[in-house]
């Protein structure tokens, strides 16, 4: 399996990215990866790369996008941080995939059982861990308006994670116009999606596509 040239890349769509990181999942799910020889795509990929997605997602070790989503070298992006929120530097790598590297769709991947989402819970103060926790709020609000299960009853923790997912990725449209442009313009897409720790199968909860 060769990583990807400029070539393939300009012929994905942002709908034809998310099929390729749902077949992934489903190889992985099933214990069938694709034969990759890494240190060819190694070879493939000296002079550049050209990744057909992003995907932002939690820091948790359970969660490497590349292994769960069955890619190799030079196929997607990765960014990594524990809750799977966004903040301006995030954004700006976005932009950077998209605008200038010319993936094609933007994932915001959570999980069940997410520590830094039952941290924001049950609103742990620590260092810089504060802040970051906090960005999680907005979702802990909106279910708690519908809701009247405790904090920390793990089933709202996993409804705010899924919440989650899907606020963050308002938060990319609403704060990067650089990504707004080019999905207004239907060059990118955006897909949020949950990965389940105990069976290793990802959902797709929301896709955007012009």
């Amino acid at each position: 399996m060769k990583a990807h040239t400029a070539e393939t890349q300009a012929s994905v769509t942002p709908q034809k990215a998310l099929a390729f990181l749902k077949e992934g999942n489903e190889r992985f799910v099933n214990n069938l990866k694709l034969n990759r020889h890494l240190l060819n795509q190694v070879n493939d990929t000296r002079d550049g790369q050209w990744p057909f997605a992003i995907v932002l997602s939690c820091i948790d070790s359970r969660t490497s996008a590349e292994l769960i989503f069955d890619q190799g070298l030079g196929d997607i992006f990765s960014v990594r941080i524990a809750g799977n929120v966004a903040n301006e530097d995030i954004l700006g790598s976005m932009e950077y995939a998209c605008k200038v590297a010319g993936s094609k769709l933007v994932v915001v991947l959570g999980h069940s059982k997410c520590g830094a989402v039952t941290g924001a819970c049950a609103e742990v103060k620590m260092g810089n861990l504060t802040g970051l926790l906090e960005k999680v709020n907005p979702s802990i609000e909106r279910i708690s308006q519908k809701s009247d299960k405790e904090h920390t009853d793990p089933a709202f923790v996993e409804e705010v994670s899924k919440q989650n997912v899907l606020d963050t990725m308002d938060v990319i449209l609403e704060k990067s116009d650089v990504l707004k442009e080019l999905f207004d313009e239907g060059k990118i897409g955006l897909a949020g999606a949950y990965y389940d720790v105990e069976t290793g199968e990802v959902t797709v909860t929301k896709e955007m596509f012009k």
